[in-house]
């Protein structure tokens, strides 16, 4: 899979960082990239005011389509998912705010997989999970000019933004670029 950028976050120091670092922890995760009708799917987040590429975290032991096709089908209710097609990997060092499971960690080193796919036409209900409905995420349909230019809006304007809307943005830019 091509790798399409690897980001290290400008509170990281850029020294030393590898995976086997041991205040990182390494997560995997998918992205899907769905066309319709010239628009792209996305998740609007109202909290951070930002859209995103549909996808999350892979479970331990899952396959990665596995995980693209349950995180898709979550959050969107995207339903027949098919002509999965590898798109590219995205790396990034970014802080990591400490959890039960990974208390020793401040540094996550994220593996985001993208994918095109392919799904039915009709969207089914999606299942958010707690945070994801409190943080106002809803699917929608965007024209994917409009979704970069918002984001860089947001970049340049507001000071609520997440720390996944740097990535979200070049990945959109490369898509367009590399797609239409």
């Amino acid at each position: 899979m091509q790798l399409l950028k690897r980001v290290v976050h400008s509170s990281i120091p850029d020294t030393n960082l590898t995976p086997e670092h041991p205040e990182i922890f390494t997560r995997l995760a998918t992205r899907a990239i769905v066309f319709k009708q010239g628009k792209i799917l996305l998740m609007f987040t109202e909290r951070y005011n930002d859209y995103s590429l549909p996808g999350g975290g892979v479970d331990l032991g899952e396959e990665l389509i596995d995980g693209l096709q349950r995180e898709l089908a979550e959050e969107t209710g995207a339903q027949q998912i098919t002509n999965i097609q590898p798109f590219g990997l995205f790396e990034e060092y970014r802080p990591h705010n400490s959890t039960k499971h990974q208390a020793e960690c401040s540094i996550m080193h994220m593996l985001s997989y993208c994918y095109t796919c392919e799904i039915a036409d009709q969207l089914g209900e999606s299942q958010l999970e707690d945070y994801e409905v409190n943080n106002g995420m809803r699917v929608c349909w965007v024209d994917i000019d409009e979704a970069i230019q918002h984001n860089l809006h947001t970049i340049e304007h507001d000071q609520k933004q997440g720390l996944s809307i740097q990535r979200e943005t070049y990945l959109m830019q490369q898509i367009k670029q590399r797609l239409l």
